[in-house]
């Protein structure tokens, strides 16, 4: 099983900025208290974090951007190869549930008889998966009742994607290299946890199996419309991070069978909420960022926004961030 980033039914990861001077920390000033001033602690900060994704939730996140792209296309959101529209509503879900499943590394997708009319074929025994469209149903009688309100009905295809086909290459899209270097704060921190990561992987994700961390290399990493490539580099591999910490010789938060949607959702809250907070204590951002929010958001529709699961997501991001400080021997703020 492999929990991550490039590997959802996504809806859906996020990413956040970064302000090293600091002065921008609404959670970092001393708080003032009966007369005297306090430094404000670890969970003071974590609260804090929890109520500005809460706040930006409600305001509206907007859509998440996956910080890094493949090789030539981006999985984050499933692609029409032929007619290159996006898919929409539970498609969506459902190819990335398929792409995850059969670890598809591209977003196109078609029919077999699109495939065929972009010269290409789908390899014997391979398998569609479902999607649904709705097409008007459009007859006298409805007509007659109805004349400005067709009728929708919904009909099921089947579709391929381009892992499943030979003879047609996803399009080279031109994305910008960024160079920088990894911070030192989070390197630091994540080589003292001793968790085991490959950098040359084609997604961010945890395998549960083999208990290591996927990320893709730095150079894929482009950010997104609110953070930089080092600022998505940093907050996508704390996210995996919190994932490992999760494992039956750690927490004990991931089952290793019978893993539902729902426990991925509640998984995937944890482990956004823990790099949010994660990304404050190692000066990586200051506040989440509205894709933070967004990602969160995305997840919390499928528990069909379950009030008080930020709330227990939060807990156990909280139980998370704690044990990895612990492990890397990192002092309180």
């Amino acid at each position: 099983m492999t929990l991550g980033s490039g590997n959802v039914p996504n809806p859906p990861l996020v990413r956040f900025g970064e302000d090293r001077n600091h002065a921008a920390l609404p959670f970092a000033q001393e708080a003032i208290m009966d007369g005297e001033a306090h430094s404000p602690t670890r969970s003071d900060v974590y609260q804090s974090i929890t109520a500005c994704i809460i706040e930006a939730i409600e305001a509206g996140a907007g859509e998440f951007h996956m910080p890094w792209h493949g090789n030539g296309s981006s999985i984050a959101k499933p692609e029409n190869a032929l007619t290159h529209m996006d898919y929409h509503g539970v498609n969506v879900l459902a190819l990335w549930a398929q792409a995850h499943k059969h670890h598809y590394q591209s977003g196109h997708w078609a029919s077999y008889r699109q495939w065929q009319e972009l010269g290409a074929q789908v390899t014997k025994g391979q398998r569609g998966s479902v999607i649904v469209f709705f097409k008007k149903l459009e007859s006298n009688e409805e007509r007659e009742e109805n004349a400005n309100q067709p009728r929708l009905f919904a009909r099921a295809s089947y579709v391929f994607n381009v892992d499943q086909v030979e003879g047609w290459k996803p399009p080279i899209r031109t994305v910008a290299v960024a160079d920088f270097d990894p911070m030192e704060s989070v390197t630091r921190f994540v080589a003292g946890t001793k968790a085991n990561v490959s950098y040359d992987g084609q997604s961010a994700c945890y395998h549960l199996t083999g208990d290591y961390i996927e990320m893709p290399g730095k150079e894929r990493f482009v950010g997104s419309p609110t953070s930089s490539p080092v600022e998505a580099f940093s907050a996508t591999l704390l996210h995996e991070l919190i994932h490992w910490s999760g494992a039956g010789h750690r927490l004990n938060r991931l089952p290793e069978k019978g893993f539902t949607m729902t426990d991925r959702a509640m998984e995937e809250l944890t482990a956004e909420i823990g790099a949010a907070y994660l990304c404050a204590d190692l000066w990586v951002s200051n506040v989440p960022r509205p894709d933070h929010a967004a990602y969160v958001a995305s997840w919390l529709k499928i528990l069909k926004e379950d009030a008080k699961a930020i709330f227990r997501a939060a807990r156990q991001a909280n139980l998370a961030a704690m044990f990895l400080h612990e492990l890397a021997g990192s002092p309180d703020r």
